[in-house]
């Protein structure tokens, strides 16, 4: 869709009453645009001082009980108006319209390089008014540090506070942000300090029904400890696929504390590392694909007893052992440096695969965790039980008004509807796109496609075009880096371990004949730019080089090229050894297709096999986030009736 294609006038007021589901809602949303554009004009001949004051009587009506629709014409030209003084940006007609989709309450789908960040500004502004808070939730802290940086300005041109959660922040710094009009962070973030909150009150004696909406509104008297949020108002989720679909299979969990078999399980941990390379697959255990676990034979049960254990372990039960061996057995086998995870100052860090950015803070479950610390040698972090618990999907059901954007939630519309009862909106785009698909190329194995890409690399580096390649993980890019090198073209690589040069190395990306390997963090949140020449020689050309275990990750990185009705191309490169068809098919049938590989003729016609494999993949996801949330839902239910606090009385 164009921006062409935005209704107007008298084919609005028609598509109003007669268009489909979506037609009628953006032609109702065009008519509010009009009466922005026409406020506008007024607005650009006043002072800052006015403005603030207009600011300040929309505020008045919002805190009288105004409907914050009724008032999206004033505001948002306000916002428009504060954004082209401060920031010298200029909002979109698409823009606005977006910006009323999101304060109804839904998820729009704006293409890469349509200006979400910009976007976002409008919805946070006019909820921010009511004074009860607005959230922006986002992936990670680089991003949320980054756009509320960005468009603080605006925000106190127009008499509002903007607070950003990090990571390291203390409880003070924390509830300072809080206390602000609008407040950045990561869902992460926003979820452990809501488990952290209910933690606190429940030892300063609150019972369950004080809890207002879960976020405690008591302002307790005297010194000591107090919660750190207000109540859940708004929260517009930035990157809403990722955040409240992919991330939503793992529940965010705070550990109780317990110290007596502390140094026992860490032991024991170690010890398991330690032998782990002695059991052989199919000799000592299997791996069973559908549930992703090893499991001891006969053989590696006996070869267990009859290994020396040290002293600390004479009271560990043999069933524990063998669980504690068969988990070291699976993180030797599917577990590895610098493609799921790296070590950064002493700790196992999560590359996230949906982003391809270090997810500081998260862990993973089950023991899993401790095992691969066990293996790397690091000091083990022991399982404490749990304290409290939350899914994504609780945290963001929590809040009174939801909205969210993305570059790619189409393909999603049914699950976020059912779940967050959000409706998916695709947003006009301001120019047409110009974005052009070459066609895939299929290979025998990782090591033919690789030399075949930097073939193709070097032809369009030739050409003077930005190429930018996006790889898996952390070594994939490390790989592909030391191929270019090989052949003498100079690149930039952006992953996980190259965070602190993020900004700018994608500075950089759009320039003449520049190259640059990254994992998909260069699929989110980044901008490329083009040099000026660059258009005339046919844009940034993206290189694919696997499929992801979820399509809507290559749409992402596809959505580099042809933003903002520049030119682009983009081309994948798969091959019969590709992970996808591993995880999609399982080993033997994985093999199978391997082995077509050996033959000669063309192989770009078994393409298909690999988008199939990947289908299957996103429908398993899909069947364990279903799962997760019927568990959860049900757990719920039996603990109110049992008048347990779901979030604090969590069983391991």
């Amino acid at each position: 869709m164009t921006m062409s294609r935005i209704p107007t006038g008298s084919s609005a007021q028609m598509l109003s009453l007669f268009g489909g589901p979506v037609k009628r809602r953006l032609a109702r949303w065009s008519m509010l645009v009009d009466q922005a554009n026409a406020i506008e004009s007024s607005l650009q001949d006043e002072s800052e001082q006015q403005l603030r004051k207009r600011s300040l009587a929309v505020r008045y009506e919002v805190k009288s009980g105004v409907k914050p629709e009724k008032l999206i014409p004033e505001a948002f030209a306000l916002v428009r108006e504060a954004a082209r003084r401060t920031i010298n940006m200029r909002h979109f007609d698409v823009q606005i319209l977006g910006g009323i989709a999101l304060l109804g309450g839904s998820i729009i789908e704006m293409q890469t390089g349509e200006g979400k960040t910009l976007t976002a500004t409008l919805p946070l502004y006019l909820y921010a008014l009511s004074g009860k808070g607005a959230h922006l939730a986002t992936v990670n802290d680089y991003l949320a540090a980054r756009d509320a940086d960005w468009m603080r300005p605006i925000y106190e041109m127009l008499g509002l506070s903007v607070g950003v959660i990090q990571t390291k922040d203390t409880p003070d710094e924390r509830r300072e942000s809080y206390a602000c009009d609008i407040t950045y962070g990561t869902a992460k973030e926003f979820g452990f300090d809501f488990l952290r909150d209910r933690l606190l009150l429940r030892r300063l004696g609150f019972r369950q029904e004080d809890f207002v909406g879960g976020m405690s509104e008591h302002r307790l008297e005297g010194e000591g400890d107090k919660p750190v949020q207000r109540s859940s108002h708004f929260c517009l989720v930035d990157e809403a696929d990722s955040i409240l679909i992919d991330e939503a299979r793992t529940p965010l969990i705070i550990g109780s504390l317990g110290e007596e078999l502390r140094e026992q399980v860490a032991a024991t941990y170690r010890w398991a590392a330690e032998v782990a390379p002695r059991f052989k697959e199919e000799e000592h255990f299997e791996f069973d694909d559908e549930k992703k676990k090893c499991e001891l034979t006969g053989e590696g049960r006996q070869l267990v007893r009859s290994l020396p254990h040290p002293d600390l372990l004479r009271s560990v039960g043999l069933i524990d052992l063998y669980q504690y061996v068969e988990r070291a057995c699976k993180v030797n086998r599917d577990f590895h440096l610098d493609r799921q995870y790296v070590v950064r100052d002493g700790e196992i860090v999560i590359v996230d695969e949906f982003t391809g950015r270090l997810a500081e803070g998260r862990k993973w479950r089950d023991g899993i965790h401790q095992a691969l610390e066990a293996k790397e040698e690091i000091e083990v972090t022991v399982p404490t039980g749990q304290a409290a618990r939350i899914t994504v999907q609780d945290l963001f059901l929590r809040y009174q008004h939801l909205a969210g954007m993305t570059g790619t939630a189409r393909t999603s519309a049914r699950e976020l509807h059912k779940i967050y009862r959000t409706r998916v909106i695709p947003m006009p785009t301001n120019r047409p796109p110009r974005r052009e698909r070459l066609p895939a190329r299929v290979f025998r194995d990782t090591d033919e496609k690789f030399r075949a890409i930097v073939d193709e690399v070097r032809e369009r580096n030739a050409e003077g075009r930005p190429v930018l390649i996006g790889t898996r993980s952390i070594d994939k890019s490390q790989l592909l880096s030391s191929l270019l090198e090989e052949v003498g073209l100079e690149h930039q690589v952006l992953n996980a371990n190259e965070v602190e040069r993020e900004a700018e190395i994608v500075a950089l990306a759009g320039e003449t004949g520049k190259i640059t390997v990254a994992t998909n963090m260069a699929g989110r949140g980044t901008d490329i730019k083009l040099e000026e020449g660059v258009a005339e020689r046919g844009g940034l050309h993206v290189i694919c080089t696997e499929l992801h275990d979820s399509a809507r990750i290559d749409r992402q990185l596809v959505g580099r090229c042809g933003r903002q009705g520049d030119p682009g191309t983009f081309r994948q490169y798969l091959a019969l050894d590709d992970e996808i068809m591993l995880t999609g098919y399982g080993p033997d049938k994985a093999k199978k297709f391997i082995e077509l590989g050996n033959g000669n003729g063309n192989l770009d016609k078994h393409g298909f096999q690999l988008v199939r494999s990947q289908r299957k993949v996103e429908r398993k996801h899909f069947r364990d986030r279903m799962s997760l949330l019927h568990h959860e839902k049900e757990r719920k239910k039996v603990q109110r009736e049992m008048g347990q606090d779901p979030y604090l009385d969590t069983p391991d």
